[in-house]
């Protein structure tokens, strides 16, 4: 076997087979080779598996499980990990060539950082960039910022302290399977996660500026994921409040209103014409204070829901590109 890498990244993958080998390209692309890649095979019934298995690279193993979700999967890769480093990245996700360099040497520079992240630039199905990016809050954060979603942007960001997460997970299951992920939760298994180390681990999150990830956005409808998404989010919540009902009680209406107002934005990229709206309004019922926290972003989404709903789509769509012409400083 060979020696224990620096970095180990571990890769759920179910039903991925049309993204899979962009993703594991991306990993065997990094300028750092020292890394182990494992990619765990949730059960998938399409050619993922097929597809992780050609590549004959001895830096990658291949873990077949049946169906457990994504939590499950992330916590047999991360249980299987020898790195002293523990890099996440979704199967239809991408790294930047720099990423496992870039986040290493952070890591290494302070043992008082448990988990080192940045941005994300966002690309479509396609793996067109879409001109948008996920970009953390910088500087100081705390556990409030990382359960409003101001820190760890999504699941393919993060570079871990193996110990930090060891030392933070909960109670193994009935199996004997130690719960980095609280496999309880279907969605909103990461944001709890997160939660969870920033509340007990006394490491510290520690963002970079810029970006190191392209992370996917599928298009379709919103409208039947909506309940889920926010079932899901209560869910979430009720889990941690099991062991900080102090901090849950303080800042659930903020975070929830974050949690709508997420979504308004998801329903403009979608289309949603009457459901962003919704969302945005449902947003500033939870906590009209964000409006005023946070005005720019908030206002921003408000307006877009808005000129979503009664421009005609041509109009709405000329209006989308100049905004972005103007964001992007063209």
């Amino acid at each position: 076997m060979r020696a224990a890498p620096r970095v180990s990244v571990v890769m759920p993958a179910y039903q991925v087979e049309a993204t899979i080998e962009a993703s594991i390209r991306s990993v065997l692309a990094q300028t750092m080779p020292d890394f182990e890649l494992i990619i765990v095979d949730d059960g998938s019934t399409d050619a993922t598996l097929e597809i992780a298995r050609r590549f004959m690279d001895s830096r990658i193993r291949v873990i077949t499980q049946a169906n457990r979700g994504l939590a499950g999967a992330r916590n047999t890769g991360i249980a299987a990990a020898r790195g002293t480093y523990i890099a996440l990245l979704d199967s239809d996700d991408l790294f930047l060539p720099d990423k496992l360099a870039v986040h290493y040497l952070h890591l290494e520079s302070d043992p008082t950082i448990g988990v080192s992240y940045a941005g994300a630039i966002l690309i479509d199905e396609a793996g067109r960039e879409l001109g948008i990016r996920q970009c953390p809050k910088l500087g100081r954060v705390s556990p409030a910022d990382v359960f409003f979603g101001r820190a760890i942007s999504n699941g393919s960001t993060p570079v871990f302290r193996a110990d930090m997460l060891r030392a933070a997970a909960l109670e193994p299951d009935d199996e004997g399977r130690i719960q980095y992920f609280d496999e309880t939760l279907r969605r909103a298994e990461d944001v709890e996660c997160w939660t969870r180390l920033a509340l007990r681990s006394p490491l510290r999150f520690a963002p970079l500026p810029g970006a190191q990830t392209r992370y996917r956005i599928s298009a379709g409808s919103l409208s039947a994921d909506v309940t889920r998404q926010l079932d899901a989010w209560a869910q979430m919540c009720a889990r941690i409040e099991r062991y900080a009902p102090a901090f849950i009680a303080a800042h659930r209406a903020a975070a929830q209103a974050r949690t709508l107002r997420y979504l308004a934005r998801r329903c403009i990229y979608a289309r949603e014409r009457r459901l962003g709206l919704t969302m945005i309004g449902r947003a500033l019922s939870a906590h009209p204070i964000l409006l005023l926290r946070e005005p720019r972003r908030t206002l921003s989404v408000l307006l877009a829901c808005l000129a979503l709903r009664l421009l005609p789509p041509p109009g709405f769509a000329r209006l989308a590109r100049l905004a972005r012409v103007r964001v992007m400083g063209v």
